[in-house]
């Protein structure tokens, strides 16, 4: 009797290698963590279940597989419900791409997607205040050339609000210093916007450029910011760069939270152009948002503050009036080998 094919190895390797870089345009490190999500899932299995990848079939991966393997992730491996939820959302995406592939399987894929993801608490916007940031920007040494380029990425890092892996995919093409002074960031999805640099982020850069000679047409493709051995800075370079002066800021001022990352910088120009009257609509322009609900959490966070900021000085007394896959049969190593290939 002919042996029946098991589909689940080669859609799980389409979906990962062709359906999300291809169709989707999501990003490799989006894809990675898809990846590891699915390698999760398949040690739960072989753990727990003692299935090998060979004998993992769409009749094995149900709704009740999916609840149990997300139990096992908090219980088991300790993981925080903003992880499970990371889990169930590459999950999700998977049978939302299969139920268009294999329409037999549309009534599994439903019972999938109906799993809903776990309740957490809003967690709470860290940004800096004004005052700290200034700080921040105020420890590079402007006499050493490398401590120059710190500032120039900092305050680029600040007055764009760009995401840290837009940051490090910019090179000299990507700034218009004449008037009217822009950058243009490549996000999200493939995606694109022009953002306007303010006049001192400006005359950094110009200097900045100048002082390593990146104003040549033959520059034009050259990484913005590069390391000591002239390659382009990576995300670690970046985050290592600003820890390094938040760290020396904090020995003068406690308010500075102890964990600044890249993704603070953005909250920060985030709550600070909020704070100063900006329209939601255009700070969502210039995070690159898609959505407004996305950019609509900072003013909600801003309320919040100010709500408590007033309870401080409130006269009004308590009262109580309360009434009386591929062809290869081990997917776990095809998922170690892809997720490898991403990096």
């Amino acid at each position: 009797m002919r042996k029946t094919e098991n589909l689940f190895p080669k859609l799980l390797a389409d979906f990962l290698s062709i359906y999300l870089p291809s169709q989707r345009n999501y990003s490799k490190n989006t894809i990675s963590s898809y990846c590891d999500s699915f390698k999760l899932l398949l040690k739960y299995l072989k753990d727990e279940q003692n299935l090998n990848s060979d004998q993992i079939t769409f009749k094995v991966i149900n709704a009740d597989c999916i609840l149990d393997f997300l139990s096992w992730l908090e219980t088991s491996r300790n993981c925080s419900r903003s992880t499970v939820n990371q889990r169930l959302a590459a999950i999700h995406s998977f049978f939302k791409y299969v139920q268009t592939s294999r329409p037999e399987l549309i009534s599994q894929s439903h019972s999938i997607l109906e799993i809903p993801l776990r309740k957490t608490p809003s967690p709470m916007i860290a940004y800096l205040t004004q005052e700290d940031l200034q700080l921040i920007l105020s420890q590079p040494n402007a006499t050493k050339k490398s401590e120059r380029r710190d500032l120039v990425l900092l305050c680029l890092l600040y007055d764009t609000g760009c995401r840290v892996q837009e940051l490090v995919d910019l090179t000299v093409s990507s700034i218009r210093l004449e008037p009217p002074a822009q950058i243009k960031l490549h996000g999200k999805g493939d995606k694109t916007r022009i953002v306007p640099l303010m006049s001192n982020t400006t005359k950094l850069l110009r200097n900045y450029m100048t002082e390593h000679k990146l104003g040549e047409p033959h520059t034009l493709q050259y990484p913005l910011f590069c390391n000591q051995r002239k390659e382009p800075l990576t995300r670690a370079g970046v985050t290592y760069i600003l820890k390094k002066y938040a760290d020396m800021a904090r020995t003068k001022s406690s308010s500075i939270p102890p964990n600044v990352t890249p993704h603070v910088m953005r909250h920060s120009k985030a709550m600070h152009m909020l704070e100063a009257g900006i329209n939601i609509v255009y700070i969502r322009d210039i995070l690159g948002h898609v959505n407004i609900s996305t950019t609509e959490v900072y003013a909600k966070a801003n309320l919040e503050m100010k709500r408590k900021a007033l309870e401080k000085v409130s006269l009004i007394p308590e009262h109580d009036v309360s009434p009386s896959w591929t062809g290869d049969s081990n997917l776990l190593t095809w998922l170690e080998d892809f997720g490898k290939s991403l990096s």
